[in-house]
């Protein structure tokens, strides 16, 4: 559906673009403005017939709209994050090889009857005569 869409988009960008590159300009611009004291008639246009063009421009326009802002909707929804390639990437990582070392068993030290906090004691000494 999303891809559908995402052409349908670009279709009518195109035909739009078309459609208003072939209408005719109104002349002027900002250089028939002049030293200023216009009307709201000279500035933005006369009114004028709708041709066939002017129609069509609205009608592309209002399905781009529309358009753009279903899919601006349907990729906030989507709950994952980052690109497909990313999410196709980290579905496909390879599982960690087992290693070929086999783990030696700790053995334990000779206990001398120290702890770790305490010397060992030593033989008591002989009393002096």
């Amino acid at each position: 559906m999303y891809s559908f869409l995402l052409i349908l988009l670009l279709l009518d960008a195109l035909l739009m673009s078309v459609v208003v590159l072939l209408q005719a300009g109104t002349g002027g611009g900002l250089a028939a403005m002049g030293g200023g004291g216009g009307t709201t008639d000279t500035v933005f246009g006369g009114r004028h017939a709708v041709t066939l063009l002017t129609r069509l421009t609205w009608w592309t326009a209002g399905i781009f709209m529309v358009v753009s802002l279903i899919l601006a909707a349907m990729s906030a929804n989507q709950a994952s994050a980052g690109s497909e390639i990313q999410q196709r990437l980290r579905g496909s990582a390879p599982a960690p090889a087992p290693s070929s070392a086999v783990p030696l068993p700790i053995q334990p030290a000779p206990n001398s009857g120290a702890t770790p906090n305490q010397p060992a004691q030593s033989a008591p000494a002989q009393p002096q005569k």
